[in-house]
């Protein structure tokens, strides 16, 4: 589904028929196992009320710590100004991609005057995801942080404002000075961006997907953050599709090492490493 050029980003995945069960919403800290599913939440910030919605594995029980994915969205699922309950369901659109039973996976939404990259709604994303976290037993040392499109800028920049939350990150067709066509606030302003950006995160393993055909964010932002984590030395695999547009996440999900190299990441590690 393809509109005008600013509201390219990330609205492929609209036409997917996946149909996942809906849970009326429980409280974990009040049931002690889940048959999976997704569930809706709402938190209150800067006078509005933010839906957002929680993946909860098949299986899942409070009886250990599970892995925590935080997932920014693009662009062109953001709220409209008033909405408070959720139409379109980025856990539905998104979950399909990811056949895994692993991890609770945190959906934040933000509205459509806002971008990750701004600090209000990084702030509700982070929100979002301490409440998850407590709701449903989330590990801290297994938490990470994913994104495409405007969420790969906001992946950047949530990360680069919180050393040591994250275990890992997924950035997909992401970037840091977005092109004068998408209005989406740079994740740095400093006079090297890529620099300053990875200097905050040299410790962070990352993995960065982007096709090399990507008309709306271009792949040279990928390509200048990537070597500028490997100039420090830092933990970066970068995968590059030829031919590929804007829709890198189709195939970024679906690589057979994702998963498992996400959940091999933990910050015990990381701290053992460093060492």
């Amino acid at each position: 589904m393809i509109l005008h050029r600013k509201n390219r980003l990330c609205l492929a995945g609209l036409s997917l028929s996946f149909v996942l069960l809906v849970l009326s919403p429980l409280c974990a800290h009040s049931a002690q196992k889940l048959d999976g599913g997704i569930v809706q939440r709402a938190i209150q910030a800067n006078g509005r009320t933010y839906p957002y919605e929680v993946f909860v594995p098949p299986g899942w029980n409070a009886q250990k710590k599970w892995p925590v994915i935080l997932f920014l969205h693009g662009v062109g699922h953001r709220l409209n100004a008033g909405e408070s309950k959720i139409v379109v369901s980025v856990a539905e659109r998104y979950i399909s991609y990811q056949h895994q039973k692993e991890a609770v996976i945190v959906f934040p939404r933000c509205f459509s005057d806002e971008y990750w990259t701004q600090p209000q709604a990084a702030a509700v994303a982070l929100q979002a995801l301490e409440a998850a976290k407590r709701e449903f037993q989330g590990d801290a040392q297994r938490t990470y942080l994913a994104g495409l499109s405007m969420g790969g800028f906001g992946t950047w920049y949530i990360a680069s404002q919180n050393p040591g939350k994250f275990a890992a990150l997924i950035v997909v067709c992401g970037g840091i000075v977005t092109p004068v066509t998408v209005p989406i606030p740079a994740v740095s302003t400093a006079k090297d961006p890529y620099k300053d950006t990875a200097e905050k995160l040299r410790g962070v393993p990352v993995w960065i997907f982007h096709g090399d055909k990507d008309e709306v964010i271009p792949v040279s932002e990928s390509r200048l953050m990537a070597g500028a984590l490997r100039a420090l030395g830092a933990k970066v695999r970068y995968t590059e599709y030829a031919g590929v547009g804007h829709n890198a996440w189709d195939k970024a999900f679906a690589e057979p090492d994702f998963f498992p190299w996400l959940f091999a990441q933990t910050l015990k590690s990381e701290k053992r490493s460093s060492r």
